[in-house]
This record gives structure tokens, sequence and C-alpha cells, in this order.
């Protein structure tokens, strides 16, 4: 699906003068990193990638994946609650995947202690791709739902302004008109917002749990800001930090250097190698907490592929949300194919299946943070080598997607200026807030745009493959 600026991409003179604009605009308008050699240093910083031209989105799947994200927060809400469904979803994954088990550990001494908590936030955000079919149209297709620390929210508040301006530098004033608002910073800030105030406490703080590298800081700033905007203190702690301040009350309050924390909001904890045993640690005493986690650990766990996997098989959704048949169908509809690799006559079946077609799937481990999804060649090798072995129950197998590629640039600071054949990933932003049973806040709090060059297989903006784009509605 072409834009109606692809003249535009021929006109080596005009792109030249577009991106001069581009680029400065990105800066004033804040679009930015800390850069590779400094990223815990604000005094060198440079503009986040980004496209050029905003990218054709088409305009019924675009509203499609704003309607079902309502029905997304209910499920993972619906999942997170349900102990019996992840015990059984996550036993075969959890003896060969040590990081998922030692996450499940906590959650299971958690539920045992009793919770403490009694606000529940979630902020997930669900990716999509547009499936091209051989008649030539496109049907919306759900790649993953994050759970924990979905990234550029903020970033991609600033980004449709910047798009905007190129436009009109271009001479596409009206096309200009017609780029969607879009604010997920503030959206998110707005459910950080209501968990802190149902927490209860004027002076507790909301904590960003964040990482030891924060070259994406200006990202977690934009949600920041907004929450100082409403007078609500935020700080930035890491694990090693909680290790060494934290503590609970007997009503197991959170204080992490005397402070107590109404909120965490991890940006951090979704990868195997920020963990040593003082973060174990210090993930058990923020679980035990009555503070709002988000996620809490159930809600991290029920992001996991093998629980996407397990969604789509027949009778699933029903079972989890009984009295929803629209949300049900609307979910539904987005699903590509998905398949168990768990031992056994099916497992066989599906992974023979892939050995002999790669190029038909792709193989997903139960990681997050983009960058570690395996294709082609390399899907079977690795399959060839576990097939009969436990391990490959730790990941799934979904149908490839094969969205239709449209020519754009590609604007990275120190990189040339050339044309790229690209594909986009639509992801829309869902929070909600549940208060004991009580769903108080349920909605979608905007989207984000990623583009990526056709040759690369995998990977997101923050592990330097996609960039940042705005949608143009077709």
């Amino acid at each position: 699906m072409a834009a109606p600026w692809q003249d535009v991409v021929r006109d080596a003179a005009a792109v030249r003068e577009a991106a001069a604009v581009a680029v400065d605009a990105a800066l004033l308008a804040g679009l930015l990193m800390r850069t590779g050699e400094q990223p815990n240093a604000s005094d060198v910083v440079n503009y986040a990638p980004f496209t050029l031209l905003p990218s054709a989105v088409p305009q019924a799947l675009f509203e499609q994946a704003y309607a079902v994200q309502q029905d997304f927060n209910l499920l993972v809400d619906a999942v997170s609650q349900n102990k019996e469904f992840l015990e059984q979803t996550l036993a075969s994954t959890i003896k060969v995947d040590d990081f998922t088990a030692r996450l499940f550990r906590i959650y299971t001494q958690v539920l045992e202690e009793g919770l403490a908590q009694t606000v529940f936030l979630g902020i997930n955000r669900s990716d999509y791709m547009f499936d091209c079919g051989q008649d030539g149209t496109a049907a919306l297709r759900q790649i993953e739902i994050n759970t924990i620390a979905a990234s550029f929210g903020g970033l991609t508040s600033r980004t449709t302004d910047v798009h905007r301006l190129v436009l009109k530098a271009l001479g596409k004033t009206e096309e200009a008109t017609r780029l969607v608002p879009n604010n997920p910073a503030k959206g998110l800030a707005l459910g950080i917002a209501k968990a802190w105030e149902l927490y209860g406490s004027q002076r507790a703080v909301v904590m960003f749990l964040v990482e030891e590298v924060q070259r994406n800081i200006f990202d977690q700033r934009c949600v920041e800001n907004e929450l100082w905007n409403r007078n609500i203190r935020v700080v930035r702690k890491r694990f090693r930090d909680v290790f060494e301040q934290g503590s609970l009350d007997a009503s197991r309050r959170l204080f992490v250097d005397g402070q107590e924390v109404a909120v965490v909001y991890y940006r951090e904890g979704y990868v195997p190698q920020v963990y040593d045993q003082q973060s174990w640690e210090a993930r058990l005493l923020l679980e035990r907490s009555r503070a709002v986690k988000c996620p809490d650990i159930a809600t991290q766990l029920a992001g996991t592929k093998k629980v996407q996997q397990e969604l789509s098989r027949p009778g699933t959704l029903e079972r989890l949300l009984p009295s929803h048949p629209g949300a049900i169908a609307r979910i539904r509809a987005t699903f590509a194919g998905l398949y168990s690799l768990d031992e056994g006559e099916e497992g066989d079946r599906i992974a023979a299946t892939a050995i002999a077609d790669p190029d038909r799937f792709v193989l997903k481990p139960q990681r997050e943070g983009g960058g570690n999804n395996l294709y082609g060649e390399e899907l079977r090798e690795v399959l060839e080598k576990i097939k009969d072995s436990p391990e490959r129950t730790s990941y799934i197998l979904m149908d490839k997607i094969k969205p239709q590629p449209a020519l754009n640039y590609l604007l990275r600071a120190h990189s040339p200026l050339q044309v790229s054949e690209c594909i986009s990933e639509l992801g829309i932003f869902g929070v909600y807030v549940r208060q004991g049973q009580e769903l108080v806040l349920n909605q979608a709090a905007g989207h984000l745009l990623r583009t990526k060059a056709t040759e690369h297989a995998d990977g997101g903006v923050a592990a330097g493959v996609a960039v940042l784009d705005t949608p143009y509605l077709l």
C-alpha cells in the first residue's frame, strides 16, 4: 500500500531538503535518545531514529486495532487472576526455561503468603502487522502483547508533529492535516495517576524501576513529566537501589530510601541478563509489598509467548472471558496461526512441518525486548537441534506474516541518506486499573508505529533495527 508521496521518494533534491528539516524538527520536538558512547549522560544526545515520511496504514485496520484494545486489557487482567490457567499453561515452560521458572516461583510464593496489593495497574502494548493476502487485501494480525516495560509511548507522542512539518515542507499541506493526533505519554500517566490516587497516600511516590544503562531516558521522562504536572512525585531507582534501600513495614507498605512507594512502574526486569541474586531478592521484596506494581508478576507471566499461543486454542478465550462474546470475537479476529511445541504427537508434527518449510514460520522464545525471534535457515537449524529435547517447549511457533513493503528513508544519526524497502508494525497502548474486582479504568491510550528495512527480520527501535514512524491512514 503506497502513500501519496511515493513520487517524492525518487526526488533526490526534495529528499535532502526534507531530511534536513526533519532532523532539526526532531531535535526541536525532543525526539531524543542518549548516545551509545555515553548512554547514561544527557550532555551529549542525538535524535531518535525515525522515518522521513509517514507510512501508509489501512484506516479500517487501524480502527480495528484500537477497537480491540479494551478487550485485550480485559483478557490480560483475566489471565493474571487465573492461577489454574497460568499453572497449566506454563507447566512445560518452567521445566526448561529458568527465567520463567524463577518468575513463577515468586508468583506462587506471593500468592501463598497472601496478596497485600489491592489496586492493579496494567500498561500493555498490543503489536500488529498487516498481512497481505494473495488477493492483495490486508488483514490485522497480532504479533505479541507486551505487558512489561512497553516503551516509546513518550517519544512517539512527539513524532506526529515532526512528520506534519515534513509534509508541509514538501508542499503536502492538506495531507499534513490528516495525521492522527497521538499522545500515549498522557494516557500512560493517567493510568499511573489513577493507581497512585487509589493507593491512598498523598505523601507516597511513584517509582520508575529503571535500567543500569538508560539510553532511552527521554521516552520515560515524557511520562514522568505528565505525572509531575499532576503534582505526583516521581523517583527513579534500579534493582540494586531497592535491594540496598528497600524495606517493608508491618502492613507491607514499601519504603525505598525512606520514601513510601505507591506505584512501581517497571521499565526494567523483562530479560534474564538484568537479574543477579540481589535483583531477584529486590523483585521478591517489591512483589510482597502493598505497592501497585505495573506489572505485578502475574501480569508479566500473562505476557509470555506460551500464554499467547495457548490463548489461540479453541475454547480458551471462552473459558477466560465467559460473559464477553463480543470481545472474544474481536480478539480472535486478530490472531495469527500459533502452534505449541510441547512434547507429544502434536508438537512432533508441528516441529517436522516447520523444519520442512521454515519460511512459513517464526520461532519465538519466552523473551521480551526484541531481536530474539528466529527465521528461515536459522529456525531450521535450531529446531533440528532441539526437536527431540524438552528444550523445544521453551519456544512457540507462529505463522510468518507477510506485509506489503513500501519505500521510505530511515533517518539515523551518522548514517547515509538512502531509500529502503520497508515494512511497519503498529502497536496500540492499553491502560487499565482494577481495585479489588472492580475495573475502574480501561482504555486505549495511543499508538506506536515502527518501521524497518525488509532486510532485517527481527528487532525494535531500542535494538537498533526499527525506527519511529507515524501512520498515514488510507
